[in-house]
């Protein structure tokens, strides 16, 4: 069973805290329990720990007491309080002082389980974000520009660790916002050339008139206008790279000479008859299929495959859902800092409704939505506190539809495999086949989609 978090829970009523401690073990957890508040100050080390369950009254040291250790030792620490029906105001207030979060005893057990799931959730997102805020102000490395634990990423980043040093041209290819520049600039930085020129030239930006002039550059009075000497793109990334974006919409008519300057690896300006030596590594990217595009005659093949020789494939977000909490974590962390504003917090529905979602404008797309949501302009993805369920209906109804959803989510991961999918959730397979039966997800089960 996959580990859901690590716990402590302190609680005074000894035999209280040892039923619970073992229900949630039972559950996946890992618990450590305390009947002496004072001796779980002394002994809980936050670095070990997802979460706190703390009784809010409690002789000598009471729960305030240890929210407020906890507080001072980490902030991003979660510390739930479990309280009487006559401590609910007092709780509210500790909230206001950083509970996460707080129960009323008789506690549902299933209740918990949520809640803690919630933190453990928001804790291990805090953790592995403020990683990799912590190493983006050293030296560069892959994990910190393709963030993701999703096997598609990982490929991604082998692929350009084992490109990245040798002086081979590169198409990258992938839908738009799938990152193709952030890979061009990874390959450039992490191999010999990241002390020359990485010049970015986007091939459906410049008008074809003036694209030869950008590109190869000119010499004084090569045309009308031309009054100075000028050099051009490809000249002025010598040591480095050139990365030609949208290569697809480069001008027909201009293909011949790109491609016999990456052939030969030297040009002449526009006006000269001097060939000019280029000491330059080529990457292009295109979001279109290159070989569907030279088989219909609207880019050359020979281009094609001289850029081809080694390929990149970036996978779209909708194949990588795995990386999409984490990355709306961190892109809304870097938002918060840049407009000075406080992160907001999100629940477990709503990361599920992002992972559920389409996404065709990708990473670019996801990381604006995290803008808006840090601004607050997304009243529907920000309004509500963290956790509260999306959709309508009673509290049942909202449980049952996202539990229904998790369920359908790990039976498409495990292929229709009731016992792969039985093992993700955690759950026994008599158990997990009565849930199938009851959401109508049978179809699901047999097919894998």
């Amino acid at each position: 069973m996959t580990d859901r978090g690590a716990i402590a829970f302190i609680d005074d009523e000894r035999e209280l805290c040892e039923a619970s401690g073992e229900w949630l073990g039972v559950s996946g957890f890992t618990v450590e329990t305390f009947a002496d508040p004072a001796k779980a100050l002394r002994r809980i080390d936050p670095r070990l720990f997802d979460c706190v369950v703390t009784d809010l009254r409690m002789p000598r040291v009471g729960g305030l007491d240890v929210l407020a250790q906890m507080q001072k030792a980490d902030r991003d620490l979660p510390v739930i309080l479990l309280t009487g029906h006559g401590d609910v105001q007092m709780a509210v207030e500790a909230m206001h002082a950083g509970a996460y979060d707080f129960i009323e005893k008789p506690y549902d057990a299933d209740r918990l389980v949520t809640v803690l799931d919630r933190a453990v959730e928001r804790r291990r997102l805090r953790r592995e974000v403020g990683r990799l805020q912590s190493a983006l102000g050293g030296e560069a490395v892959l994990e910190q520009r393709l963030v993701g634990v999703s096997p598609a990423i990982a490929d991604v980043r082998r692929r350009v660790a084992q490109l990245a040093d040798v002086d081979v041209d590169v198409l990258i290819r992938g839908e738009t916002g799938t990152g193709k520049e952030v890979v061009a600039r990874a390959l450039h930085d992490l191999g010999h050339r990241a002390k020359g020129n990485f010049v970015a030239i986007n091939c459906a930006a410049i008008p074809e008139a003036i694209f030869e002039s950008e590109i190869f550059g000119h010499e004084r009075g090569a045309f009308t206008g031309a009054g100075t000497e000028r050099i051009g793109k490809f000249e002025f990334a010598s040591g480095g790279t050139v990365f030609l974006d949208e290569i697809e919409s480069m001008p027909l008519s201009l293909q011949a000479k790109v491609l016999r300057a990456i052939q030969e690896r030297s040009m002449e300006r526009l006006g000269s008859n001097r060939a000019v030596p280029l000491d330059v590594r080529f990457i292009a990217a295109s979001k279109v299929d290159l070989k569907a595009e030279s088989d219909a005659g609207r880019f050359r093949a020979d281009l094609y495959f001289r850029l081809g020789t080694v390929e990149i494939d970036l996978p779209p977000l909708r194949e990588r859902r795995e990386d999409i909490a984490l990355l709306f974590a961190l892109f809304a962390g870097q938002a918060a800092e840049r407009f000075s504003r406080k992160p907001p917090e999100f629940g477990r529905a709503f990361l599920q409704e992002l992972r559920a979602g389409s996404w065709p404008g990708n990473v670019r797309e996801l990381k604006a939505t995290a803008d808006r949501a840090v601004l607050g302009l997304d009243r529907e993805m920000t309004g509500g506190a963290p956790g509260v369920e999306l959709g309508q209906g009673t509290l049942n109804d909202k449980v049952a539809r996202f539990e229904a959803e998790l369920i359908a989510e790990a039976l498409r991961a495990a292929g229709g495999s009731t016992a792969e999918a039985a093992e993700i959730l955690g759950l026994a397979r008599r158990t997990l086949n009565e849930k199938i039966a009851r959401y109508g997800l049978r179809d699901i089960a047999e097919s894998g989609h």
